[in-house]
């Protein structure tokens, strides 16, 4: 349990990351998007966004700048120990109505969770909403970017199966390849190429454009998802097929151009 920064208590169900080199995908294609959906501005230090409810039940996003303690408790947390996130006040930069991401727990001993009435926070703007699983666009492109990398190796033998051949010929992912070829060249926003270790070497890679985002491992295999292709997983072909870039070679610049975390 924390204080919020009107000084009403505030039960902490979970906490993320909000910094150059990792944040919710559903939030933005990079750091200075994201952070601008939350009105606040894009630190290079980043911030913690702390989710819970307060006396009465309703939702509310806690965006502190004490990142470290936030990282903290997620680690905890990730452990399955206990941890008491209780941000000071003078670290909170904003406290806004409702959440951004979809969350299955409530506190104990409260009403159910709800949005507090709009212009609570005082911004004046609507509660902060999950998105809606119906259709498809940029959230549900990079959502499904996430799995992708999470389901990894799933993916990964499915492009060993057909090397991406099919793929090669779509317009769309040469488009993809192109944009995320000229960030090796001319360094895009923060957060818009990001790079985390995969184990024994290799490193995932992820980067985020108008319409796109790509999921690779170095060493491996990359994928593309469109906007105009919903729920589609496009391989990217090895060896500069139909005229596409060669991949270990984007990948190695890409990599180069990522944000890593500290």
């Amino acid at each position: 349990m924390s204080e919020d920064e009107g000084g009403g208590s505030l039960w902490v169900l979970t906490a993320v990351l909000l910094t150059p080199a990792g944040f919710p995908s559903v939030l933005g294609d990079d750091f200075p998007e994201a952070c601008a959906l939350l009105g606040v501005d894009p630190d290079p230090g980043g911030y913690g966004l702390v989710l819970g409810q307060d006396e009465e039940g309703a939702r509310w996003t806690v965006v502190v700048d004490d990142v470290s303690l936030v990282a903290a408790a997620i680690a905890a947390w990730d452990c399955g120990m206990e941890y008491d996130l209780s941000p000071d006040e003078r670290t909170v930069v904003a406290s806004l109505a409702g959440w951004p991401l979809e969350l299955t727990v409530a506190a104990s001993g409260l009403p159910e969770p709800h949005d507090p009435e709009q212009g609570a926070d005082g911004t004046g703007r609507v509660p902060l909403a999950p998105p809606s699983a119906d259709g498809w666009g940029p959230v549900q492109r990079r959502l499904g970017a996430d799995q992708v990398a999470r389901e990894w190796a799933e993916w990964s033998g499915r492009t060993a199966a057909d090397g991406g051949a099919a793929a090669a010929a779509h317009p769309g992912l040469a488009r993809a390849l192109a944009e995320a070829g000229a960030y090796t060249r001319t360094p895009p926003p923060p957060g818009r190429v990001r790079s985390a270790f995969a184990g024994e070497g290799a490193r995932t890679l992820r980067a985020d454009g108008p319409g796109w985002s790509l999921v690779a491992r170095t060493g491996d295999a990359a994928f593309v998802l469109l906007d105009e292709e919903p729920g589609e997983v496009l391989p990217v072909p090895e060896g500069g097929q139909g005229g596409l870039p060669d991949l270990p070679e984007l990948l190695e610049g890409l990599d180069r151009v990522a944000v890593r975390p500290v």
